[in-house]
């Protein structure tokens, strides 16, 4: 079954790598205008493009670090400015980092919870009087939300704190016909290379016998921003091939 996301205007943050870029792409293919965003340039960027030029959607590429507040308005007003209004907002953009909590300093701790955590209590925020009475709210969140995982004490509290802020806004922003979910991914492959053993180690615990694909997860976000989900709101939803 395709998913036609035709008319719909899509803002997708972290949305030129990785998952995020599957998510752009699988935005403008369903037929949506999509403007995503990048903390940092470079060829993947020009290649996201290069894909985008053909697709039915009208597309655009800006910089904005979403840690910044004037970025963010900025990020806003320039949705404004070229779609009028959005009928979906992804909020993929975040950081990882692998340290000993005993060696976790505050600043890195502030770094990855400004990234994974406010930066998206702010961009909802801010984006809220440009969303329609239609409309979707998509956070991407993890599977070690509620699982633990040592050397990443940081960014497992960013990933569960989420789940918590979008069942909130969930039921805040709801009689505004806005509706809120995470989808929380498990192991998946993009283009940063994985050792053998992190490979082997996380296919044999899957019951799917593999690690995820970046458009799998992008196939979950086109489903929530269409209105197949209409009665979808403060859901996490795991898509994690059985881990």
């Amino acid at each position: 079954m395709t998913i036609s996301l035709e008319g719909k205007k899509v803002l997708v943050t972290g949305g030129c790598r990785g998952i995020g870029a599957a998510i752009t792409l699988a935005m403008a293919r369903a037929g949506a205008d999509v403007i995503a965003c990048y903390r940092s340039g470079g060829d993947h960027v020009d290649a996201l493009a290069t894909r985008l030029d053909e697709t039915p959607g009208k597309y655009h590429l800006t910089r904005a670090d979403v840690t910044s507040s004037a970025d963010i308005a900025a990020l806003v007003q320039e949705c404004r400015d070229r779609l009028g209004s959005l009928d979906v907002l992804v909020n993929n953009a975040g950081v990882i980092s692998h340290i000993p909590f005993a060696e976790l300093k505050l600043e890195e701790w502030q770094r990855v919870v400004d990234t994974n955590l406010t930066s998206v209590f702010a961009m909802v925020q801010a984006a809220l009087p440009l969303l329609s009475g239609n409309s979707s709210v998509i956070s991407i969140g993890s599977g070690s939300a509620f699982v633990g995982l040592a050397l990443r004490a940081h960014y497992t509290a960013t990933k569960a704190g989420l789940v918590g802020l979008s069942r909130s806004m969930s039921r805040e922003l709801g009689p505004r016909g806005i509706r809120v979910n995470v989808i929380s991914p498990g192991v998946i492959q993009t283009e940063k290379e994985l050792s053998d053993e992190i490979v082997a180690k996380y296919t044999a615990m899957t019951s799917a016998g593999r690690l995820g694909r970046p458009d799998e997860i992008a196939n979950v976000a086109v489903f929530l921003a269409s209105d197949l989900s209409s009665y979808i709101s403060g859901a996490d939803i795991d898509a994690n091939g059985g881990i």
